[in-house]
């Protein structure tokens, strides 16, 4: 018998022996029987295709590659569950803002009012800092604009941020207290 023709009976004598154990690993380590028997048999086609130079170390190597395997699966299915997760995530916000009911949009028109009145009451440098941050301007834009040094851009819209949640929370006491008195 030729050298050719002793390497697939070798195959299936070590496919044999080793399947069973091999499957068994997969399957405890992602607990899925059907990948744990598609992840065996890539195994063996890898064994196949490059054995090991000792083969006497088949085990070993089997278990390398069976490690490496499982923990690609449960890799790209995490990422995969993660990706599904957050598109699912993001379908559900853009349907729930699809068609807002009367009660949001009075709520979203009277917050969108308070904003653009304490924006109004802040001075012309924090309310175009604020706004063009908002726009997505980098701070080195923001500071040409500004005419400002770039190494202040963050203190100056941390000040501006701080000054409109205090002029905010002012607005809000304001409206709050008229309410109250309106209802008396």
């Amino acid at each position: 018998m030729e050298e050719g023709e002793r390497i697939p009976e070798l195959f299936q004598r070590l496919f044999r022996e080793h399947y069973p154990g091999v499957a068994g690993k997969l399957h405890a380590l992602i607990g899925d029987h059907a990948a744990a028997e598609d992840l065996a048999q890539e195994v063996f086609l890898r064994l196949y295709r490059s054995p090991p130079d000792r083969l006497e170390a088949v085990g070993a190597w089997l278990h390398r590659v069976l490690t490496r395997l499982a923990y690609d699966y449960l890799r790209q299915r995490s990422s995969g569950r993660t990706l599904l997760e957050k598109e699912s995530a993001r379908v559900a916000i853009s349907q729930e803002n699809a068609v807002p009911s009367g009660e949001a949009e009075v709520i979203r028109e009277w917050e969108i009012d308070v904003v653009r009145g304490v924006l109004q009451k802040l001075s012309d440098r924090d309310r175009t800092a604020l706004l063009l941050r908002e726009e997505g301007y980098s701070y080195e834009e923001i500071a040409r604009r500004l005419e400002v040094n770039p190494k202040i851009v963050g203190t100056l819209l941390a000040r501006a941020e701080e000054r409109l949640r205090k002029k905010y929370g002012q607005e809000e006491e304001r409206r709050d207290g008229a309410k109250n008195e309106a209802g008396r």
